[in-house]
Parts: C-alpha cells; sequence; structure tokens
C-alpha cells in the first residue's frame, strides 16, 4: 500500500530495500531482476563467456534453464539426471565435456541439491564455473549453510508459484562484487550506474553504454511484496516440510511409487513429483484426478526433445523417469485432510489399473 499511495511502481528505493533484506538473508551480495530466467541469463552474460562455448545442464528442467543458456550465446549440453533425486548426473555429465566446455548449471529440483561438494570438485577440476538454477531450493541448506550463502553464482525466481512470491521477480546471488555490478547495469538497459540514481528515486538523463543491456530490473512493487513474503517465510518453509513429510508417510507403504529420497529437515520442497507404476496410463490418471478436483502436473518436459534444443541422444533415466512422472498438490493452502484425500483417491485409481 505504501507503494501504490507513493505512485512510483518502477525501480527505485523498495527494490534497494528488497536486495538489502536479501542480502542479510544470504549474507552475500544479490540483485533483484524480472525473472529467474532473467536471473540465469545475466548470470550467464556476466560471466563473459565465449560464443558458442557450452554449458551441461540437466534435461529434465523447465525450458527456462535452456533458453537462459541460448539468449546468452552459449550452447545447451543435455544431460541426464541420478534415479533418486532427479538432479543432475555428475557422471554422465563427465561424459560431454569438451573442449568448448565453460560451465555448468545444476538444476537444485524441488528443492533438493544431491551432494554440492561432489559437484565443485568435479567442476574445479574441470575448470568449470558453476552457475546454480536454484529457482526450486530457496530456503533449502547443504550442511548447515543456506543456498545461495556459499558457490559461485546462485539464481533464484520468485515467481507466483515458488516458495516465496513477488509476483513476478527473481535474483541473483554471488561473493564475486564485480559480478553482480555488471548483472546490475545489464538489467537497466547497461546504462552504467543506473542502479544507483534509482535507488535514490533518480534517473540517468545523461549516461553512457558501453555493452548490449536488457530490460531486466525489478519494480518497486513487486520489491514490496517480495519484502512482505520474506518477512513470512519461516512459516511457509514450516508447512511444506510438513506437508512433504506428510506425502511421504502416506506413501511409506507403496513401493510401487517412488517418491523423492529428500531429507525434508534440510530442503524446502517446492514441488513433490511421483513416479508412477509402468502399467499405468499417466493421462488417463490425471484426467480421472481432475474429475475430482485434484490438479496435476509433468515436471517437466525433457529439453533435449523439444524442437529447438533437440538431439539425437539417449539420456535413460530421464526419458523413463518423464513417461511416469506426475506432480501432485503442495502449497501453503493445502491441509493435511486435503492430501489425504489426493492419495486416497490416487491409491484408488491405481488399484482398479492393476
Amino acid at each position: 500500500m505504501e507503494v501504490l499511495q507513493d505512485e512510483y511502481l518502477g525501480m527505485g528505493s523498495k527494490v534497494q530495500e528488497f536486495e538489502n533484506k536479501l542480502e542479510d538473508f544470504f549474507s552475500r551480495e544479490a540483485v533483484c531482476v524480472v525473472n529467474g530466467t532473467a536471473a540465469l541469463h545475466l548470470a550467464l552474460e556476466a560471466c563473459q563467456f565465449k560464443p558458442d562455448s557450452e554449458v551441461l545442464v540437466p534435461s529434465l528442467t523447465y525450458v527456462a534453464s535452456f533458453q537462459s543458456i541460448t539468449a546468452a550465446g552459449l550452447k545447451p549440453i543435455s544431460c541426464d539426471i541420478e534415479t533418486e533425486n532427479f538432479l543432475l548426473d555428475i557422471k554422465d555429465a563427465e561424459k560431454r565435456i569438451t573442449s568448448k566446455t565453460v560451465a555448468i548449471m545444476p538444476v537444485h529440483y524441488s528443492g533438493g541439491v544431491g551432494n554440492l561438494d561432489e559437484l565443485y570438485e568435479f567442476a574445479n577440476s574441470n575448470n568449470l564455473k558453476v552457475i546454480e538454477d536454484a529457482a526450486h531450493a530457496l530456503g533449502s541448506t547443504y550442511n548447515g549453510k543456506k543456498i545461495g550463502s556459499f558457490g559461485d553464482v546462485i539464481c533464484f525466481s520468485f515467481d507466483g508459484i515458488k516458495n516465496i512470491t513477488s509476483g513476478e521477480g527473481g535474483c541473483v546471488v554471488s561473493k564475486d562484487k564485480l559480478l553482480i555490478e555488471k548483472i546490475k547495469d545489464l538489467r537497466l538497459l547497461g546504462v552504467i550506474k543506473d542502479s544507483d540514481k534509482r535507488a535514490k528515486g533518480e534517473r540517468s538523463w545523461e549516461f553512457d553504454v558501453k555493452e548490449q543491456g536488457w530490460r531486466y530490473h525489478m519494480s518497486n512493487i513487486m520489491a514490496a511484496i517480495g519484502s512482505v513474503q520474506l518477512k513470512r517465510f519461516p512459516d511457509f518453509i514450516s508447512k511444506r516440510r510438513s506437508l512433504a513429510k506428510k506425502y511421504d508417510a502416506l506413501l511409506s507403504g507403496y513401493k510401487e511409487i517412488q517418491t523423492l529420497k529428500n531429507n525434508y529437515d534440510n530442503i524446502v520442497p517446492h514441488i513433490y513429483p511421483i513416479v508412477l507404476p509402468k502399467y499405468i496410463n499417466r493421462d488417463l490418471l490425471r484426467n480421472k484426478l481432475n474429475k475430482l478436483n485434484i490438479q496435476t502436473g509433468v515436471h517437466y518436459f525433457p529439453n533435449h526433445k523439444l524442437s529447438y534444443y533437440k538431439k539425437e541422444i539417449i539420456l535413460k533415466n530421464t526419458e523413463d523417469i518423464f513417461e511416469r512422472i506426475i506432480t501432485i498438490p503442495i502449497h501453503n493452502d493445502i491441509t493435511f485432510q486435503d492430501q489425504e484425500y489426493v492419495i486416497s483417491q490416487l491409491l484408488n485409481i491405481i488399484k482398479k489399473s492393476e
């Protein structure tokens, strides 16, 4: 309401305030942008890789990961996933390294992060920059440290369905202050030091531009929503973790249904995927659930199967899991009773299909 009454909805002091709060949260430099895809794109741009350099990335991710790579003039190299957590398979990624490989983009699927020590050791031994797609992982921890508080470059999303939302938005977090400063210019069409002026409610009327930039900045209204959401985040974390643990408990006796092997004391789940038995017709099951007012999703269509990124490769784990995966409801408005209804109806449909 303060922003609306002030009538300054564009980028200004509220964005700076939100960035300050995020820096307190991560104990690191943070810069806010218009969405998570922009965060990934600008992170890659700021690294100044040579055109057509290659970035290792799991195929089972939203297309935004791949689009950010090609938007930066780079080439995404599809990698397989591990079957237990749907995270990037480092052994498979190792097979795909070439002389053009410059970075690796792990995707923290559903808030899980896997063995980050192993991933960074792999990256360091191959001289690769790590750009973490942490759109799902705000609030998750690794060895007691928040995701974003360590590592190379970490990108988050604040869109309407993420762990917190600013309506639409994202941020880049890094210890590299020069990289953060570069992103601050790039998000404002490359106008040098325009971020500093806008934080004071001013504009750059005479300025210089030395490189390609984009209109990727966050607005005051988005930042105001984000600041309030961040204040509420501890409650959101508790609720999401309890919901995931409840689903785990409800499904624990059904070995034919695969769930992620996640420790929800450390992970803040963004989605809750399950893998169905092979004899189940997924589309038919989803239609039946939808008629019962239970919406489901499929996260995600493999990127190496998309026309723009199509590769004649076989990623066995990705392809097998994609054929059987569905995502069931998990968000702050869901109750334990809702979850019991979801699982009872799901199991009832599966039993009738046996």
